[in-house]
């Protein structure tokens, strides 16, 4: 039975604004019931915007994967159906002022037929392929795989038939809870296989990667220069915003396709 709108409401004034609040699931009996109840069986990829992007292989064929949307496309076609939501539930929650509330996530499988009608609609692949772009262009990045939180506040499952490809923000999104959860939480996020970030002599130091863009809070500066930890997921949002041109993230896709693949086939099945 799908969810009722008055739900919207309802997440809308429990959504959590301050992600430092997330802490509590370091708590080890907390976080093992938090897990239990939204995020057990996770496993979230994120996937690098394609403007950034720089390829560290010649492309044996046209069947292998060009770019990291590839991947998303990848599901998007293997699909049964596919539920594309009129908002996005946390930028609606936070009331977001740089990225629109209305590219909301994409989720496939046969689940999204309980969807509730009135919080989207059903498209074809090139109209889902169409919206993931429009998200890219924005300036959002994907994260994809399977995500219990989304069963549970859509009513649906069960959770390793749904795939989920959220469109995120550095400002709303749920993914600002990394720096803060238990360990076990901040590992269902992944960096994508194959993806490697680096900071070139060019920096300046200026910090304007380190301002409000990583979600992760990865990146600090150091004796004049940025510095990025392994806890970098990825997004490639810091190569946006260096004046210098000095962050570059490059892909293996070699790696990205084959590991990518084999680590989401035991995790969701479409």
């Amino acid at each position: 039975m799908a969810r009722p709108d008055f739900v919207i409401g309802l997440i809308k004034k429990v959504f959590v604004r301050d992600m430092k609040k997330a802490s509590v699931t370091r708590l080890p009996l907390v976080g093992r019931v938090v897990e239990s109840l939204l995020f057990e069986g996770d496993h979230l990829i994120c996937l690098p915007n394609d403007r950034v992007v720089e390829v560290n292989r010649d492309l044996d064929g046209k069947e292998q994967m060009a770019l990291p949307s590839a991947l998303a496309e990848h599901y998007v076609d293997r699909a049964s159906h596919r539920f594309l939501m009129d908002f996005c539930i946390c930028r609606k929650s936070m009331g977001c002022k740089d990225y629109p509330e209305d590219f909301g996530c994409l989720f496939l499988g046969e689940p999204v037929l309980s969807i509730n009608p009135g919080w989207g609609r059903l498209v074809s692949p090139e109209e889902a392929k169409a919206h993931l772009k429009r998200c890219r262009d924005k300036g959002l990045v994907h994260f994809v795989g399977r995500s219990k939180l989304d069963t549970v506040w859509l009513g649906i499952g069960p959770g390793d038939r749904l795939f989920t490809i959220c469109s995120c923000c550095p400002c709303c999104c749920i993914t600002r809870a990394v720096p803060y959860v238990s360990e076990s939480l901040a590992e269902k996020i992944h960096r994508a296989p194959g993806v490697t970030v680096t900071v070139s002599d060019d920096c300046a130091g200026c910090g304007a990667c380190a301002r409000n863009v990583c979600f992760c809070q990865a990146i600090t500066i150091s004796d004049g220069r940025a510095v990025i930890s392994d806890e970098c997921r990825g997004c490639g949002r810091c190569v946006s915003v260096c004046p210098s041109q000095a962050i570059s993230v490059n892909v293996d896709f070699a790696v990205f396709e084959k590991q990518s693949l084999a680590d989401l086939a035991g995790k969701v099945n479409l």
